[in-house]
């Protein structure tokens, strides 16, 4: 009896042990997301706000992008595959500092939407989709349900918006812009939810590892999918409720 009441004190300090390292995890994964949000917002709102900035990347007036401007809208999706490529070869602090800098490129992208919105309807966007990526954040880290599935349907959605945004960039087609960003909201509303429980259960699986290497670069790249999914989700709510100037 003794044997087994030591056997079980073992396993419950080992619980306990993966679950303060499991909230120190995801704190890290949220906090490195909230850096980049803020970074992005700062170098959007910096270019956008300031005409001669914006005009180095789109027309000001059209905001049709230049030759640089298409650069600059590519740029965060090759970034992304060039990440996904040398994580092995970075350290945490190299990570984290490549996906500061993958952040600060995408403001540079997004810097448009304060022309072409309204401040008033951007911040009301922002805060609806703040609302429901806690709340789809928290059910999927919470939920026992095994959303794993999800993953291959969604990823497959993500590739077929991809090749639809691309395909109307040269077609300009409202209902097709539509359609893309009312399906572009459900599908990173189910990212959120698959990708919270995708980062929880890894840490699970590797935290008994003892590789803190290994844990702090996925906690970034955890930040990159969740920080992916929250961007995605606010251009397409903001392009189906923004108010344009």
């Amino acid at each position: 009896m003794a044997e087994f009441r030591t056997m079980r004190s073992a396993a419950g300090t080992r619980t306990a042990a993966i679950d303060e390292g499991l909230r120190a995890h995801m704190n890290k994964v949220y906090g490195t997301m909230s850096v980049g949000m803020l970074l992005t917002f700062l170098v959007a709102w910096a270019v956008g706000s300031n005409p001669q900035l914006l005009g180095v990347f789109r027309d000001p007036m059209t905001l049709k992008p230049n030759l640089l401007g298409y650069a600059v809208m590519f740029a965060p999706l090759l970034m992304i595959f060039g990440f996904g490529a040398a994580i092995n070869k970075l350290s945490a602090a190299g990570a984290q500092l490549f996906f500061y800098a993958f952040a600060a490129v995408m403001g540079l992208s997004l810097s448009w939407i304060f022309v072409a919105f309204t401040g008033v309807s951007i911040a009301q966007v922002f805060l609806i989709t703040a609302i429901s990526f806690a709340g789809l954040s928290l059910w999927g880290y919470t939920t026992k349900k095994d959303i794993s599935g999800w993953g291959s349907f969604l990823i497959m959605g993500v590739i077929g918006l991809l090749v639809a945004s691309v395909v109307n960039i040269f077609l300009a087609s409202a209902a097709l812009q539509f359609a893309v960003s009312a399906i572009g909201v459900l599908i990173f509303a189910g990212l959120t939810a698959y990708d919270t429980q995708d980062i929880k259960n890894t840490y699970i699986q590797m935290a008994q590892s003892g590789d803190r290497e290994w844990l702090g670069k996925s906690a970034i790249m955890g930040a990159l999918r969740l920080y992916m999914d929250f961007i995605n989700m606010f251009m397409f709510l903001l392009q189906l409720f923004g108010n344009r100037n």
